[in-house]
């Protein structure tokens, strides 16, 4: 059978529900290779090419009960509701209803979170309090880094994707950030954002590319490493 670049498979080959096999080519890759996506909830088959991917999915299949065991343990989604703790830029915020259908706002010095709303109606107002609180940081943050390195504008928005915390399309000077990013530190938030303003210089991830990194921050290996450590946690939330 071949195998193409992108696709997903079953990790049991007689198919039907369970883990999901998400095939990568990466010619840089120096040998085959199997990592787990927490956020997607995947685990990614990585091949130098595409023929080498039959090899990597035999591969992945042979470990099938260590990436089972690896999916499994994976943070569980965890609604927006009264009385959860969340983070908010790295500190702890409780979350309060309050009578009526008032939004969400931040009160107590930013350490409660308060909402009007039930169920769905009152998750939704949290998080697009958290949607804005994203969007106005990771604004001035991205403001910040275009002046650092004389860029232009760029139009920026807030999504919430599942498999990336963020993307930028140089040709049309658009910068798409996760608005989950708005939990972490405010170090990684920065980060977040110097990454992707980095590929208007530098569209891949070439050694040119991080320099233009480390000329925004500084060292940015603890704070990527801090994103591929929490960032499923942080994709549970609200899920």
């Amino acid at each position: 059978m071949a195998y193409r670049d992108g696709q997903r498979l079953p990790l049991d080959e007689r198919g039907g529900p369970g883990p999901v096999l998400r095939l990568s080519v990466n010619p840089r890759a120096r040998r085959l290779s199997v990592r787990i996506d927490a956020r997607a909830g995947e685990a990614v088959v990585i091949a130098p090419s595409e023929r080498g991917l039959a090899q990597a999915v035999a591969f992945a299949r042979s470990k099938g009960v260590w990436i089972s065991e690896r999916l499994a343990a994976r943070p569980r989604g965890r609604p927006l509701q009264p009385g959860q703790v969340i983070s908010l830029k790295g500190r702890p915020v409780r979350l309060e209803a309050t009578p009526g259908a008032g939004a969400a706002r931040l009160v107590e010095d930013g350490t409660v979170i308060r909402s009007g709303g039930e169920g769905e109606a009152y998750a939704r107002r949290v998080e697009n309090l958290l949607k804005r609180l994203a969007r106005d940081v990771l604004v001035e943050r991205t403001e910040h880094h275009l002046r650092t390195l004389g860029q232009r504008p760029v139009r920026v928005s807030i999504a919430d994707t599942r498999s990336r915390w963020g993307s930028c399309s140089p040709h049309n000077r658009t910068i798409r950030y996760s608005w989950r990013v708005v939990m972490a530190p405010p170090p990684v938030i920065d980060y977040l954002a110097a990454h992707e303003v980095g590929h208007l210089v530098h569209a891949d991830h070439s050694p040119a590319y991080w320099a233009v990194v480390e000329r925004l921050i500084g060292d940015h290996r603890p704070l990527r490493r801090w994103l591929r450590d929490h960032g499923a946690a942080l994709h549970a939330v609200g899920r």
